[in-house]
């Protein structure tokens, strides 16, 4: 007689590794290159012209389809990369993994997307 295999259960944990694995390419391709354009080349007038990063360029970026995109993928991406590696860290550091701790940390990063999705919305387009 042969049994049945036993029902599998339903788990969230894809959706949170597809958005580590994400923000972890996007921060590791990208992160270098933001760091090193917006904290030393625009900044010491190197390479970029000084008004490179001036507020109505970085404003008609941010209005533009395309720049909310980049904007949004960087920020919420690099956020839930961020919460996952955190989570994943308290263990090392003795807190250990409860539902109180899972709720603060990607509760924070669910709360980042969203007020940044507020936010560049509200700046219009």
């Amino acid at each position: 007689m042969t049994s049945k295999p036993l029902p599998r259960r339903r788990s969230n944990a894809p959706i949170f590794w597809g958005l580590f694995g994400a923000g972890g390419m996007l921060s590791a391709l990208l992160g270098p290159m933001l760091v090193l354009i917006t904290g030393l080349l625009v900044p010491l007038g190197l390479i970029l012209p000084a008004d490179f990063m001036s507020y109505p360029r970085m404003l008609a970026f941010a209005q533009h389809w395309l720049g909310k995109a980049f904007l949004f993928a960087v920020i919420a991406l690099f956020a839930w990369h961020a919460a996952h590696r955190i989570y994943h860290s308290l263990h090392d550091v003795g807190i250990h993994a409860s539902a109180g701790t899972r709720l603060l940390c990607y509760g924070v990063a669910a709360l980042i997307t969203v007020v940044t999705s507020w936010s560049l919305l509200a700046i219009g387009f």
